[in-house]
């Protein structure tokens, strides 16, 4: 038996924490986490992007985890820019719903409201953003050194490396989502715009379940759960106690989670006129030079767009380990996210699941010197071929792009399947050829 007293309850609370790491090893905390998210995601309590994504929980927790890292945990820019910059990207395919979302987490964060009005009125470090968000978002391949030398060397304005990296994964990360929420149909769907109080931003994150963070706010804790808590600790118990309270402590975990993912969502309803009326702008109010667009990228313009060839430049031999040493860990998220989606269970054959992958790469100027681009129009028929385009390079010009008829008899999960894929697609794309420009800048 323990015989805690005062002066051992720190040491005990300690081992307490060190006992549950122990007891939820061997994929434990990861099976908890996917089960809260399911639940939520059930409940209706989660926003409608995860809610498509959730019928691949693994993957979803994987995404969640970056999204969360780059626009919420450490990194070298505030806050307010990493969601200004969010709007910046997802203007550029005039997708409502990131806008919306992105400008009411702007206004929580304590972001100037003033500078929802349009980018002339975002301070002029954002707006050097405005070329390289362009490029990046509808014609990846002309990103060059010289973009980012503009970037790096503009006198009073000029960015550091640093927060360049993590601006430019904000923007291929919010490009490609564009793609996911408009292959999904989501961008028609609602946008909850919660509201913090003095406009603060929320101690808890509606998806820390799924970043491994069960942590409510002490607030939301009844006064009752908590002396409870603390006599238990105060308290002489065994291990197999210790271990009965930790499971104990997990179920009741679960259950705080919804019960505050509810409140949340009674709470978003509450927004001034005001405020909803400015994160309801216009997403042309954020761009500059409407009509540049996506366009073909052919092999006949090899020698004018100089071909992207992953044996001399990719994600696994230079990308990660560039992205990770300029944007600690960001790199391991993202080639979390990159595994996931093509480990995720699924009815298409592995070779139809690469055939999609480098044929978005394909169209977007990347080229495997290994690869029979002949597998393509063999696997994969033309109006899949078509949509995959219509979703990867321009996703908003329909809106809602028609689902192939040779799609009606699959599952939705399948279908939200192809989607992912076009989007980590993408988004590998964007990073590769941002990251190529960081590196010759670098070396030159």
């Amino acid at each position: 038996m323990i015989i805690c007293t005062n002066k051992m309850e720190y040491p005990l609370r300690s081992q307490c924490h060190r006992v549950q790491k122990q007891v939820m090893v061997n994929g434990e905390k990861e099976r908890v986490s996917l089960l809260v998210m399911k639940k939520l995601v059930s409940r209706g309590s989660v926003d409608a992007v995860s809610q498509q994504m959730a019928s691949h929980p693994q993957y979803l927790k994987s995404f969640l985890h970056t999204q969360h890292y780059i626009l919420h945990m450490d990194g070298p820019l505030p806050l307010p820019y990493r969601h200004y910059i969010a709007i910046m990207a997802a203007a550029r395919h005039h997708c409502n719903y990131l806008v919306y979302l992105h400008s009411a987490q702007f206004l929580r964060v304590g972001g100037d409201p003033l500078w929802l009005q349009g980018l002339e009125a975002a301070p002029p470090r954002l707006r050097l953003l405005d070329h390289i968000n362009k490029v990046l978002a509808h014609q990846p391949w002309l990103t060059t050194c010289s973009h980012i030398q503009t970037l790096l060397k503009a006198g009073e304005q000029c960015w550091s490396l640093a927060e360049l990296v993590q601006a430019v994964v904000i923007l291929a990360h919010c490009h490609s989502l564009c793609s996911f929420v408009f292959g999904c149909n989501t961008d028609s769907d609602l946008v909850p715009l919660a509201k913090s109080p003095n406009g603060t931003p929320p101690t808890f994150c509606p998806f820390d379940a799924a970043n491994g963070n069960a942590n409510v706010p002490q607030s939301l804790a009844a006064p009752s759960e908590h002396r409870t808590r603390r006599r238990s600790l105060d308290s002489s118990c065994d291990m197999v106690c210790l271990k009965e309270r930790i499971q104990k402590s997990q179920e009741e975990q679960e259950r705080r989670d919804e019960r505050f993912l509810q409140t949340q969502t009674l709470q978003q309803t509450d927004m001034e006129e005001e405020e909803e009326m400015i994160c309801f702008a216009d997403p042309s109010r954020f761009v500059t030079d409407a009509d540049f667009c996506y366009q073909e990228f052919a092999r006949r313009d090899e020698d004018r767009f100089q071909v992207l060839r992953v044996q001399d430049y990719s994600w696994e031999d230079h990308g990660f380990s560039l992205v990770n040493r300029l944007y600690s860990d960001i790199g391991h998220l993202l080639d979390d996210r990159f595994r996931s989606v093509a480990t995720l269970p699924s009815m298409h054959s592995p070779d139809l699941k690469r055939a999609i992958w480098n044929y978005i790469h394909c169209v977007l100027g990347i080229r495997y010197d290994d690869y029979d681009y002949g597998e393509v129009n063999q696997l994969l028929a033309r109006d899949l071929k078509l949509y995959i385009k219509a979703v990867a390079c321009y996703p908003d010009a329909t809106k809602t792009p028609v689902c192939p008829l040779s799609w009606t008899l699959l599952k939705a999960t399948e279908r939200i399947h192809v989607n992912l894929l076009i989007m980590e697609a993408r988004l590998q794309a964007e990073l590769l050829y941002a990251l190529r420009a960081i590196t010759q800048y670098m070396i030159a």
